[in-house]
């Protein structure tokens, strides 16, 4: 009877695993369908005929949720496993991906760049030319109620704009004026994922109900507003980096995600709408470009002269966290201002220590307040995080708790503390996110502490019977030193697709960033949260990309017959890597000197960009000449440059060969067989400058803090007598033994008396 019972239970098993299988084949989700378009058969009048036939061959039922036609040939649908197997071998079909659900990077600023009062200035162009610019964000969508979007003293919208302003039940043909030209939302895919949306909850619109968008939005092009702040933190006036250029919002991201179809469309769009720059501060999973969305639309975009910024991501302070590492993406990490918030900490032992908030409610009293640590106070096996429900209120009532970051939302875990009875909080960083410090408009008064701070004050709980603490508000300061740091959350390199190029291309700020703010939340985003705030403080690489997609916008005003590959050379070769006293910028997260793999060129300095004597140009075909020594096949290049390419057998392509601005050199796969062998590894880089400013001659020049490989520059010299000339040379990179380090750097300068055309030089091992 028991064997029985045993070959019955297998049985069923063995049923509920088929079962479990044939639902799982059976399940449909979005695929995007690549098509080789100038490859249609004669038999059709019209592509989207073509397609619709090659999908009803697989799926009977489905239906075509979006038609690209710009940055991609193709469609979106969904279907089931076996339908996607079945369609990938249909004639004429390129590749058929799964979606992604990709992320929002987010966790004074003209000021600190050095552009306050500058825009008007000469070396900038007039008015007219800055507004003629228009800025595409792909983000959470608008609020078109901002006073950011203000639109006194701009003319009639440029003529290039094909674009329009979408409208739905939160959002009218109103919303939009001469600063927002334009406004669309890009919902199929989400709700062919998730259903229809609940516009009790979203807006099926525009309209940004979560913020950041409309942060991102008005940090690279927001209208100047005086008097600006949040909660009295910060206050001063806000602008954007380019506040005469136009906004054109692509709502792509939902309180789901931001789907992987409905940012193609929204890139898709906004290449037909016509604008100068998308600013894109999301990303998904590391993949290669031909399967990765945003770089397979940024091409194409690039191509056609747009350019393309994008968040770095906030992996860090793990190296090879990057995203959005594409050589045509300008991929942006971020820094700090000179600007904090500071709070001020006493424990019981006399020890004053330093941590920020943006608290702005009734302060604690003066007078010392019994202290906990929440893991000593928790009903859960996590309860140091402070998460629902965790606390014990008869051990907390009436007490400050100190909770450990991480899990849930900063914010979160100060109304844990209020409804388990806290009085206050202190946020503690753990050894994830080091001594660096976000501050937050926290609901209860807040302190958030480095992990040293964090760490003191847990010991002193731990030896005190009766601790006690107190938590003040020192409001805003100016000046901090030094001044920018490498945010700890900002993503490293190395590149974790392609190890020969240098990402991030460049950092700007992205913490403790103040720019406009949706009317739907507050300040934290929490549900709870019913402050109503037009200006926020935020921080993420999602913080930086804005940054820079205002700053070229500037520069494309500037010299409107720049590429996007010169822009990039401009902002990255014109950025400083050292202090006015020589010391190479720190990392937060360590607290030393960082790295080109933590912050690339260096900081962006916009002021030196707009003149920046040499730049490093591309051209598409630089970069299809890129994807043949990755050994792409045909197939694979048509998905991203939508032509046919057949790369020359007879040529021999090199990553090194691609002129970008800076230099990446994995010795490992130069040294290969020799790795232990006295036989010096020799390797050859040759670059193209072009000038872009007056007849001179240029001298170069090399710092390295590597003895193990030499480096030779050749020509010394470069002579331009004319704009637009380029000269080219040659940089060898001799490595006579390998290293104990995995890591070194050095740095390559031209130089002309006047400029300085800069590019960062890494070294790995393995």
């Amino acid at each position: 009877m028991e064997r029985l019972g045993i070959v019955f239970l297998s049985t069923l098993v063995l049923v509920l695993f088929h079962v479990f299988v044939d639902a799982s084949q059976n399940q449909k989700k979005t695929y995007i369908i690549h098509m080789d378009k100038f490859n249609m058969p004669a038999d059709f009048d019209d592509h989207t005929q073509w397609y619709d036939s090659s999908l009803k061959s697989a799926s009977k039922s489905a239906n075509v949720l979006y038609t690209y036609n710009s940055v991609i040939h193709g469609y979106s649908t969904q279907l089931t496993a076996d339908e996607a197997k079945a369609l990938e071998q249909q004639p004429g079909i390129l590749s058929v991906h799964e979606e992604v659900i990709y992320e929002l990077h987010t966790t004074r600023s003209p000021t600190f760049l050095g552009l306050e009062g500058h825009e008007s200035r000469s070396f900038f162009p007039q008015t007219e030319a800055r507004s003629e610019v228009i800025i595409g964000v792909l983000d959470t969508g608008v609020w078109p109620e901002s006073k950011s979007f203000d639109d006194t003293g701009l003319g009639p919208v440029p003529a290039s704009w094909k674009g329009k302003c979408q409208t739905g039940k939160t959002f009218d043909a109103s919303s939009c004026n001469r600063k927002l030209i334009g406004a669309r939302f890009f919902s199929q895919g989400y709700e062919a994922a998730f259903g229809a949306i609940d516009e009790t909850i979203e807006s099926k619109s525009p309209r940004d109900d979560e913020g950041h968008g409309t942060h991102t939005a008005t940090t690279a092009a927001g209208s100047v507003v005086t008097g600006a702040s949040l909660l009295g933190y910060a206050t001063g006036t806000a602008r954007g980096m380019a506040s005469h250029a136009r906004v054109a919002a692509y709502k792509v991201c939902w309180t789901g995600g931001c789907f992987s179809s409905d940012i193609l469309a929204g890139m898709d769009q906004a290449v037909i709408d016509g604008v100068n720059v998308l600013s894109l501060s999301l990303g998904g999973t590391i993949s290669e470009y031909h399967r990765d969305i945003v770089a397979v639309g940024a091409f194409s975009a690039a191509s056609q002269g747009i350019f393309v910024s994008c968040s770095a991501g906030n992996g860090g302070p793990s190296s090879g966290t990057l995203s959005n590492v594409a050589p045509w993406i300008t991929t942006v990490g971020a820094g700090t201002m000179d600007r904090e918030f500071p709070a001020y900490i006493g424990i019981g032992n006399g020890k004053k220590l330093n941590g920020v908030s943006l608290y702005s409610g009734k302060a604690l009293p003066s007078s010392v307040m019994p202290l906990v640590y929440a893991g000593n106070v928790s009903q859960s096996s996590n309860g140091n995080l402070c998460t629902s429900g965790s606390l014990i209120p008869e051990k907390v009532a009436g007490k400050i708790v100190v909770c450990d970051r991480g899990m849930n939302a900063r914010a979160q875990k100060g109304l844990v503390v209020k409804d388990a009875g806290g009085i206050g909080m202190i946020l503690a960083n753990t050894d994830t996110y080091g001594d660096e410090l976000v501050a937050d408009a926290h609901l209860i008064p807040t302190a958030a502490v480095g992990q040293t701070a964090g760490n003191l004050i847990k010991q002193y709980i731990a030896s005190n019977s009766n601790p006690t603490a107190t938590i003040a508000f020192g409001g805003t300061k100016l000046g901090v030193q030094p001044s920018p740091v490498v945010a700890a959350f900002s993503s490293r390199g190395p590149n974790p697709i392609t190890p020969d190029i240098l990402k991030p291309d460049l950092i700007a700020p992205g913490v403790n960033i103040l720019a406009g703010w949706t009317g739907k939340v507050g300040p934290t985003g929490l549900q709870e949260d019913t402050r109503n705030v037009g200006f926020n403080i935020i921080s993420g690489t999602s913080m930086s990309c804005p940054h820079v997609s205002g700053l070229a916008a500037l520069l494309k005003a500037a010299h409107p017959e720049w590429s996007p590959a010169a822009i990039r050379s401009a902002l990255m070769t014109t950025s400083y890597s050292t202090y006015k006293n020589g010391k190479t910028i720190e990392d937060v997260a360590t607290g030393m000197s960082s790295t080109p793999f933590d912050y690339g060129a260096g900081h962006v300095n916009p002021t030196a960009a707009v003149n920046p004597g040499l730049v490093y140009d591309l051209t598409v075909d630089d970069y299809i000449n890129f994807l043949c020594a990755l050994d792409y096949s045909p197939s694979m290049i048509k998905v991203i440059a939508k032509r046919d390419i057949s790369c020359d057998k007879n040529k021999e392509y090199r990553v090194a060969d691609l002129n970008y601005p800076s230099f990446s050199i994995p010795l490992e796969t130069a040294w290969g067989e020799h790795a232990d062998s006295s036989t010096p590894t020799v390797t050859r880089y040759t670059r193209t400058l072009t000038n872009v400013g007056n007849p001179a001659t240029y001298k170069a020049s090399v710092s390295s803090e590597t003895q193990e490989v030499k480096i030779l520059v050749e020509p010394q010299t470069l002579t331009f007598s004319r704009k637009n000339e380029k000269k080219t040379y040659t940089v060898t990179f001799t490595a006579s033994s390998k290293p104990s380090g995995t890591t070194s750097f050095a740095r390559l300068e031209w130089s002309d008396g006047q400029h300085v055309v800069a590019s960062p030089i890494a070294f790995s091992w393995t």
